[in-house]
């Protein structure tokens, strides 16, 4: 495999996947809505690109094609978490989970599918262990999660035969900075590490997971 984009590709999780990538041999393409940083590792750094809008993943992903050649991975990274109770909440958290964590993957695999078609490829998407055991507070987060496995599931088998795979991983708490911040009190010890999460899906992308297709993957050891 050749080329990558890794969407939200400028924050903690993103730049951790996009250095074990590089490490490996592969052209990573980061792509997120935040601004490019001045300097980054990457061969392409896309920033301010709306990743629930068509039209602008659509011309990011053929600039990422035209710049480097191809495009033969997917890294559906982009995405985020709020707490909020059913009681008393909110559909706008609803709203706000479905578009940052679904219709941003489901608008960044259907960009990615024409040039993944070409050559073969493969798709990883980021669910969460918490969307199949949700505690309370998590429902507009769980649901919209539920949503990415569901897509997985879904995507892979209209793609099956047609030489382009999707997978997700299903992390419990990943340690990052902003859920340290978030949660300062708890045992940090079991978090599952970013440089793990990137291992396992730089896995899902090489030749060597070839057979596995539409797999949902718990991630929950430090590692």
């Amino acid at each position: 495999m050749s080329v990558v984009i890794v969407t939200g590709g400028f924050g903690a999780l993103g730049r951790v996947v996009a250095a074990e990538l590089t490490q490996r041999g592969h052209k990573v393409a980061a792509v997120d809505v935040a601004p490019a940083p001045a300097e980054h590792a990457n061969a392409l750094a896309l920033g301010g690109v709306d990743l629930t809008d068509e039209d602008a993943v659509k011309v990011a992903y053929a600039t990422v094609v035209e710049k480097l050649g191809s495009l033969d991975g997917l890294v559906n990274i982009a995405g985020g978490f709020i707490w909020e109770l059913v009681e008393g909440g909110a559909l706008a958290g609803w709203d706000k989970m479905f578009r940052m964590n679904l219709r941003t993957a489901a608008t960044s695999s259907a960009a990615a599918l024409p040039h993944l078609l070409r050559q073969g490829g493969a798709i990883v998407n980021i669910g969460a262990f918490g969307a199949i055991r949700p505690a309370a507070g998590m429902a507009p987060y769980a649901a919209s999660k539920a949503g990415v496995h569901a897509l997985t599931e879904s995507l892979a088998e209209e793609l099956r035969g047609k030489d382009v795979r999707v997978n997700a991983i299903l992390p419990t708490i990943i340690d990052t900075p902003a859920n340290r911040a978030g949660m300062p009190d708890a045992d940090i010890s079991g978090w599952v590490r970013p440089e793990s999460v990137a291992r396992v899906i730089a896995f899902l992308l090489s030749s060597e997971a070839g057979a596995i297709t539409g797999a949902t993957i718990p991630l929950s050891l430090a590692g």
